[in-house]
Parts: structure tokens; sequence; C-alpha cells
């Protein structure tokens, strides 16, 4: 799959989600060449996933959390943890300290059903991750996007 057919099929999909009355999925804008969407979940309001096609993968990437202000190890412990038992998304630490979700499908294995388990792995990392991090790197439970 070349680049063009990559943005096509995954504006279709994620359009689908969008439009479908029963989905929890919006619509939540184009960034930097990015577009993204935003979908509910039960430990916080929602979280938005961004998207980029590359000329070698989709890439997709979602805010967790930001730099944790205390117990800094034990929160780096706990996605080291997580991250080693999520597939196809693990957490990840940009320069800042900021920790995100983030994950890449090669185009070859691009498929409706790739990007579907895409981002259920980051709801899936999000839901049972989030409390905790909030828990241990502000020392309560927020319930926040």
């Amino acid at each position: 799959m070349n680049r063009d057919e990559a943005q096509q099929l995954l504006e279709q999909v994620t359009t689908a989600w969008v439009d479908d009355p029963a989905s929890d999925v919006v619509w939540a804008g184009a960034y930097e060449g990015r577009w993204g969407i935003r979908m509910r979940q039960t430990c916080r309001d929602a979280t938005t996933v961004w998207f980029s096609v590359g000329d070698l993968t989709v890439g997709y990437e979602a805010y967790l959390l930001p730099k944790p202000p205390q117990a800094r190890e034990l929160v780096y412990r706990h996605c080291l943890a997580r991250t080693y038992r999520a597939w196809p998304a693990a957490i990840a630490i940009d320069d800042q300290g900021d920790l995100f979700v983030r994950g890449r499908i090669h185009l070859d294995r691009l498929t409706e059903s790739a990007i579907d388990e895409a981002v259920g792995a980051v709801y899936e990392v999000v839901e049972l991750s989030f409390p905790q991090l909030v828990k241990l790197a502000f020392g309560r439970r927020e319930n926040s996007s």
C-alpha cells in the first residue's frame, strides 16, 4: 500500500466511526499534518488519538499524562511494566517528560482491522494505566482529559 492509499483507508475508517451514531468517537480535527479522533473513556472524559501517515508507517499517539511532579521512578517503572504487556501501543516519554501512548502500523499491514486494533490498544493502555499513574504522580485520582 502506498502513502495515498493509506491516508484514504485511514480517513475512511475513522470517518465511519465518527459518522456512526452508536459510536463514542468524534472528530478532533487536523493539526500539523495529522488528524485526530476523540473517544470516550471511563477513567477520564476522553482521549484524543492523532494519526500521521508516513512513507512506511502510520503512526498514532495519544497524550496520557504530563511530566510527573513526584514519584517519577515509580511512574516510569509502572510505564515500563505496562509497556512490556502492551501491543500494538506502548507508553513513551517525550523530551519534556510527558507521557504518551504511541504505536505504528507498517503500510503493508494497514487494514481496517489493524486500525481498529491500534485504537483499541490505545484505549486499553489508557484505561489500565491512567488511574494508577495519576495516583502515583499526583497523589490523588483525577477525572480529566
